[in-house]
């Protein structure tokens, strides 16, 4: 027969009041459930899913363009992906470092980290002023224990060598009776402390001195300048807190540009080797010449300008049908291949009996192929053609909305050159000019300059991130090559000599503990016989 077992056995059935009542659990309240979730969000644990889950956040950043960094991009991606575009635009894709869901996991990671900091810290500081631990029982169950017998010396002259020795090794030591307590190694936690207080700063100097700055883009032609102010930019991305009288003054004229290219024998491909914009800045009184290439950006009153791209302008002069010019000046013609076969667009408001826009091509060196077709084989103006095709009409330039200025939408305008007009599409060779239809006038390819597209950037936060940077780098070799340790010796006198006893004990992984434990003990012992060479050695007073 089974023995009875006892009544709080975990079999044992419950109690039929209890059964029925179920187990009463303590309410938490509002108080206490707040304080569950304030440790939770604070746990070390939880800081690191929420670094990861912001990591897996910025990944749409780099997957499509975001209107902070590439505004034409998202235009662009909105033509060529409308339905994609809907739903990305609805999830803050293209916003992705300023979207709700980004902001919100930063913010949470930033207080977690603080709720992590803070508490340890204190801790630390409590840790670092209180003495060592006292002197264990049993030393024999502690790791590299040893002991020895020291024939000559006595307790008080072993503990005081032993403490000489801990203090040059740099342990903070505490005698309990006749036993040291020495511990080292809070340099460790330090390390661990700074790593996380550096990483916050990282998170707040991204966070915060990121909203003071802005990034601009500008197209400059040869012999134009360009001034820091906000009208003078093709395009501009402030920062949340920017205020465009902090934009510091000065100015960038495009001198020339240089472009060096380089043919593959084996593929026929031209290759750009290098490209320089030769410029002049003014900041300040004093005019200086510099040189921006496309890895070496130069700074300019606390900005930095970088070369993002170059192409042509062609200067084309319209004159209407008394001759007189009406339009006269270089268009940036945007670069559609290697070649700088380019894409341009000319409007002219005024001065003809209708609005002109015209759809122009422009080909460096231009061949024919056996189509009619134009095209370009080298992306140095060796032959430079110009093909137009024109269309009249409101261009919508006079109702007060932005319009882009290389696109031209033509539904409702009226195409007078090319396609099926009946009128060829003009044909200009540099210097050349041909008549627009119906007695418009003419058009002329003047000169062909080069245009360079800058980006003008600012970044307060650069200083503040390398010195985060460096202190976390700092604090994570601290934390991982500083051992944290604990070591005790105990003397006691056993008959004419002493016993010493030696043991160890780590906080964390220390595989070299059991070797400094017996390096220790080496030393304890040079210096007992060098001590008593010492007093052998020394004369008595008579």
């Amino acid at each position: 027969m089974e023995p009875s077992r006892p009544s709080d056995h975990y079999d044992q059935a419950p109690p039929e009041s209890e059964s029925a009542a179920g187990i009463a659990q303590p309410r938490l309240g509002i108080r206490g459930w707040v304080r569950f979730a304030w440790r939770q969000l604070t746990s070390m644990r939880t800081a690191l899913v929420l670094l990861l889950l912001l990591a897996i956040a910025a990944i749409p950043g780099s997957l499509v363009p975001q209107r902070s960094a590439d505004p034409n991009g998202v235009v662009q991606y909105e033509r060529d992906n409308p339905e994609a575009f809907a739903v990305l635009d609805a999830l803050q894709a293209f916003d992705t470092y300023t979207s709700v869901w980004f902001s919100a996991i930063y913010l949470l990671l930033f207080l977690s980290l603080i709720g992590c900091i803070i508490p340890r810290t204190r801790h630390h500081w409590k840790a670092m002023r209180s003495a060592p631990p006292a002197t264990p029982a049993r030393l024999g169950r502690l790791v590299g224990y040893r002991e020895r017998t020291d024939a000559q010396g006595t307790v008080e002259e072993s503990l005081e060598h032993a403490r000489t020795i801990l203090r040059r090794q740099r342990y903070r030591v505490e005698r309990y009776g006749n036993s040291l307590s020495a511990e080292r190694g809070y340099l460790r936690e330090t390390g661990n402390l700074v790593f996380h207080a550096a990483l916050v700063g990282v998170l707040a100097t991204v966070g915060f001195a990121g909203g003071f700055g802005y990034n601009g883009q500008k197209v400059i032609i040869e012999d134009q300048t360009f001034t820091n102010q906000l009208t003078s930019y093709d395009s501009f991305s402030p920062g949340r807190f920017f205020d465009d009288a902090w934009l510091d003054p000065f100015s960038v004229r495009l001198d020339s540009f240089d472009a060096e290219y380089g043919l593959d024998q084996t593929t026929g491909i031209v290759q750009p080797l290098d490209f320089t914009a030769a410029v002049t800045v003014v900041e300040g009184s004093e005019p200086v010449e510099r040189q921006i290439k496309v890895n070496e950006p130069i700074d300019i009153a606390g900005t930095t300008a970088y070369l993002l791209g170059n192409g042509f302008a062609p200067w084309i002069t319209v004159f209407n049908a008394e001759g007189a010019a009406v339009f006269s000046q270089p268009v940036p013609f945007l670069p559609q291949d290697s070649n700088l076969s380019s894409l341009g667009v000319v409007k002219v408001p005024d001065g003809l009996d209708d609005q002109m826009g015209m759809i122009g091509f422009f080909y460096p060196s231009a061949v024919q192929l056996a189509s009619g077709a134009l095209s370009s084989v080298y992306p140095e103006p060796d032959q430079p053609v110009l093909t137009l095709n024109a269309f009249v009409g409101d261009l919508g330039l006079d109702d007060g909305v932005p319009r882009n200025a290389y696109a031209l939408n033509t539904d409702d305008l009226t195409q007078i050159t090319g396609g099926e007009t009946g009128d060829d599409s003009i044909i200009l060779g540099l210097g050349q000019s041909a008549e627009l239809p119906g007695g418009r006038g003419s058009v002329e390819f003047t000169s062909l300059p080069r245009f360079v597209s800058l980006d003008v950037h600012h970044d307060p936060t650069q200083e503040g991130v390398l010195i985060s940077s460096l202190l976390v780098l700092a604090g994570l070799l601290t934390s991982l090559f500083v051992p944290r340790r604990r070591l005790w010796v105990v003397a006691s006198a056993e008959g004419e000599g002493v016993r010493l006893q030696y043991a160890g004990l780590a906080r964390g992984e220390d595989p070299n503990l059991e070797r400094s434990i017996a390096e220790f003990a080496e030393a304890h012992a040079a210096a007992g016989r060098a001590a008593t060479t010492t007093t052998a050695d020394t004369p008595a007073r008579v």
